[in-house]
């Protein structure tokens, strides 16, 4: 609860909208994350434009709210509570209806959050609506025939195209040989906002960052032999062009920085895409073009200043880590780890690192870093494409949520391995 707030005090955004979303109970759970937590998703599609309204609402805009609005954006959320139970309830529905209809492209969240949204206010809640199967069923169909054709193969016709493959291999040709000298890094302060930014994100620290450029600055060394290799954003000694690719397959990506610019698109048009996002594709490709060239991979000196949070923050964390954490936030990563009770049913095994756990898995145990590098890269991408920008109160969940689905991913895979092999998670 955020509660005792001194006067003329600010509370964070992402704080006061987590404790407001937090009285609606268990009827949004669809609309949930692990904790109980409003979805990325929910903020962005649901309660932003819907509920909050900031541009409307400029009281409600910003990483953080004063105090004397707080009770006015508890109350804005509260009373939205009935319609957002109805849209968890409808969305439920419209998935099973997509799963029928042997629908897979798009991401559900995306295409149906506020169509759902629309139909708790039209109808309700999906039980008082007898005919809620078939609404459920149409509203699929109209969002499927809406989308049209398949993003991805517009984008594959793009990038086979033989007239298109000769430009844009000139382009990334060049946005290579253009890649600016490396400079010498900043005073860089990571360790500071580190310290505060799970607890009191600093957002005059966070803007010093990215004004400063140390992002890019951190990103010099990945040029250095076997540096990026060692965080496992490539398989080579150090970073070289992509190739612009003719195929993609999510079920084989290789590492991020290896990637060809037609994986880069494709992950991210399979999962988080909405129309309007995927109209052009020649900006996109081009985009990613220069993007590959960037820093960090990345295109928002943001995104940049995240990786080296999360680089620092991910530090030591494994088998034989660091006995001292760096930060605060390196802390709480190293805690949540050692809580995991796969570590220490795998700790307890005589030979930990028996055949029983394939190299590539003892690997991403012994050195978290790696698996949470490449997944924090694909965050930070996937919000790049979409127009999202981060600021100071969305570092740390960004930070601990990717840590999270690293531990979930880890935590299944050994589960069945020591399952299989007769011994207990």
């Amino acid at each position: 609860m955020v509660q005792g707030i001194a006067a003329g005090a600010a509370v964070p955004r992402g704080m006061l909208i987590a404790d407001a979303w937090s009285q609606l109970g268990d009827d949004v759970a669809p609309l949930s994350n692990a904790s109980g937590r409003p979805l990325a998703r929910t903020v962005k599609l649901l309660l932003d434009p819907l509920v909050l309204r900031p541009n409307l609402n400029p009281r409600f805009a910003g990483g953080l709210i004063g105090v004397e609005h707080v009770d006015d954006l508890r109350r804005a959320v509260a009373d939205a509570g009935p319609a957002l139970a109805a849209t968890a309830a409808w969305f439920q529905l419209v998935k099973r209806a997509r799963r029928r209809a042997g629908v897979t492209e798009g991401n559900p969240q995306d295409l149906y959050f506020q169509r759902c949204f629309e139909l708790a206010h039209l109808h309700g809640d999906p039980a008082d609506a007898p005919d809620a199967e078939a609404i459920a069923a149409a509203t699929v169909a109209e969002v499927r025939a809406e989308r049209g054709e398949v993003t991805v193969d517009r984008l594959r016709r793009f990038m086979t195209d033989p007239d298109q493959v000769v430009r844009l291999a000139g382009l990334l040709q060049r946005a290579w040989d253009d890649r600016p000298a490396p400079r010498p890094a900043p005073h860089d302060g990571l360790t500071a906002f580190l310290d505060t930014c799970a607890t009191a994100p600093s957002d005059a620290q966070w803007n010093a960052l990215a004004a400063n450029g140390v992002g890019s600055a951190e990103a010099v060394e990945l040029d250095e032999p076997r540096v990026a290799r060692g965080y496992g954003l490539t398989a080579r000694e150090r970073p070289e062009p992509p190739q612009l690719g003719d195929r993609a397959s999510k079920k084989a990506l290789p590492p991020p920085f290896d990637r060809s610019i037609m994986e880069r698109l494709f992950a991210a048009f399979t999962s988080v895409f909405q129309r309007e996002s995927m109209a052009d594709i020649p900006s996109m490709v081009v985009g990613e073009i220069h993007r590959s060239a960037a820093a960090w991979q990345l295109a928002d000196e943001p995104s940049r200043v995240a990786m080296a949070l999360g680089r620092d923050a991910s530090t030591g964390i494994g088998y034989g880590g660091q006995a001292t954490p760096a930060s605060d936030a390196n802390a709480r990563l190293m805690a949540r780890y050692a809580r995991e009770a796969y570590v220490h049913a795998v700790q307890r095994r005589p030979d930990p690192e028996s055949a029983m756990v394939p190299d590539d898995l003892r690997r991403e145990i012994m050195d978290v870093q790696e698996p949470y590098l490449r997944r924090l890269w694909a965050r930070l991408h996937g919000r790049e494409l979409r127009g999202e920008t981060t600021a100071a109160g969305d570092v740390w969940d960004l930070l601990d949520g990717v840590f999270r689905s690293v531990l979930l991913d880890q935590r299944d895979r050994l589960r069945r391995l020591l399952e299989r092999d007769g011994g207990r998670p």
